[in-house]
């Protein structure tokens, strides 16, 4: 796909999400295009239905089927498979990262934090469809970095009941942070506090 058909698009079907995952669904990336979505089994999007943008604000919205066998069922808990809470405001926060690249940021993504969080129910195995809706309040690019930063209020559903709001979900793409020699010892090889 060539990148400006990529900031056109309202909709990514799943193998253009798993694409972008693994980095080849740009033709023609810019310089500095360096953002990823995680790749199964930490991918926690099968399909982003809807995106779009008005000026600083913006919407996406996405949904994930829940699978028998997901990996976290078989591990938290024995006896009382949910999946963990942290997984859904990991996927806003993957989306949002998403929402970055399109709208135009370079560099590379970050989770930067939330603010409240309130879990009101849970995704069990037997359960059908996750869906991420997410209302970007703000998006701003930093030129002296050449970093953009993105903001959104989240609403997590499971069949359609509410089940998780997320205020102020915070991501960042950030340039020359990648760490494309793993696992080798190199310049980038540590973490550490980031300055943007």
């Amino acid at each position: 796909m060539k990148y400006q058909d990529f900031r056109s698009r309202s909709f990514f079907d799943h193998t253009e999400v798993l694409a972008f995952g693994h980095g080849l669904l740009l033709e023609d990336a810019p310089e500095g295009f360096g953002a990823r979505l995680p790749i199964p089994p930490m991918l926690m999007v099968d399909q982003i239905t809807l995106i779009e943008s008005h000026g600083a604000r913006g919407r996406i919205e996405a949904d994930r089927k829940v699978r028998l066998d997901d990996w976290f069922f078989q591990c938290h808990f024995s006896g009382d498979p949910v999946q963990p809470g942290c997984l859904g405001v990991d996927a806003v926060w993957q989306l949002i990262g998403f929402y970055c690249a399109w709208i135009g940021g370079l560099g590379t993504g970050r989770a930067l934090g939330c603010g409240e969080i309130d879990f009101s129910g849970q995704i069990r195995p037997h359960d059908e469809v996750v869906r991420y809706e997410i209302d970007i309040v703000r998006f701003s690019n930093l030129p002296k970095s050449g970093s953009c930063i993105a903001i959104g209020d989240a609403r997590v559903l499971v069949d359609s009941d509410p089940i998780y709001s997320i205020q102020r979900a915070k991501v960042g793409l950030f340039r020359d942070i990648t760490y494309p020699d793993y696992p080798h010892p190199s310049k980038k090889s540590r973490g550490g506090r980031m300055s943007s």
